[in-house]
């Protein structure tokens, strides 16, 4: 699946995560966290979003991401739902 409009999930509330999907021009996917636990689980959020975006066979985005200290079933349910905005769905 290709991204075609800028689409955003979630809020900047404590235990969320506020996830931005946009086109990427350039091809491939790119990933900008900000998060208040980044040194301890910065690299875990990246992935779970990766896994999140492999999964729902989407090709050629950038994804910007404020986390708060979201749990996983949430940030995954945040890029579902941004990719969905982003897509018509």
């Amino acid at each position: 699946m290709k991204i075609e409009k800028v689409a955003k999930a979630g809020t900047l509330e404590s235990n969320d995560i506020l996830v931005m999907v946009m086109p990427n021009d350039e091809g491939g996917i790119e990933i900008e966290l900000e998060s208040i636990v980044m040194k301890q689980f910065g690299d875990t959020i990246k992935e779970t979003i990766m896994n999140k975006l492999k999964e729902l066979n989407v090709e050629d985005v950038k994804i910007k991401a404020q986390d708060k200290g979201a749990l996983d079933y949430t940030i995954k349910a945040r890029v579902e739902t941004a990719i969905n905005r982003a897509l018509d769905n």
